[in-house]
């Protein structure tokens, strides 16, 4: 899937553009909307983004349970070789070992993402907070052209931003310029 970024400066704009990709057969599960005014949106039957669309929760919980992998694979070797709880432990303390600190990892890089912005988002942050709504749209390759053809020409007032993937990647440390 893509992701396809688009700004527009009113929600009667928004609105009339989510009418028109529902027609299009895109569901609200690839179209989503950030914007300051939520409550409009709500009012407006369009679907806003999510926490997940928001803010770095994935990137970061990913790079967590990555961080938690390795140094669970050390802290597994120091008790298999050390043997502090002596000889005759079981491979499930091992395992749990292993399990706990990997998830702990990921925990910990998942409450650091609820505290950062998505990065995929951060290079429109102005234009969010000075009132205008960042459509969020999810296509399959094929349906690329047909969405932007759409947009260009019913809704000109649509600015197209960029187009990027769906998939999030924990070791991208760049943010997306617009």
């Amino acid at each position: 899937m893509k992701r396809l970024y688009y700004l527009t400066a009113d929600l009667d704009s928004t609105e009339q553009i989510s009418a028109d990709l529902h027609r299009e057969g895109i569901s609200d599960w690839h179209f989503h909307v950030l914007s300051k005014d939520e409550a409009g949106l709500y009012k407006r039957h369009v679907h806003s983004a999510n926490f997940i669309h928001k803010l770095d929760v994935v990137r970061y919980a990913e790079r967590g349970a990555i961080i938690g992998f390795i140094l669970a694979l050390i802290a597994t070797a120091y008790v298999i070789i050390a043997e502090p709880f002596g000889s005759a432990v079981s491979g499930l303390v091992y395992m749990a070992i292993f399990g706990f600190i990997t998830l702990f990892g990921a925990w910990v890089g998942g409450l650091t993402g609820i505290a950062t912005e998505n990065q995929q988002i951060a290079a429109y942050h102005a234009e969010i907070e000075a009132g205008k709504y960042l459509l969020l749209i999810d296509v399959r390759p094929t349906e690329e052209e047909q969405v932007q053809r759409l947009l260009a020409t019913k809704h000109p007032e649509a600015q197209y931003l960029r187009s990027g993937p769906t998939f999030v990647n924990p070791f991208n440390l760049v943010r997306s310029a617009a």
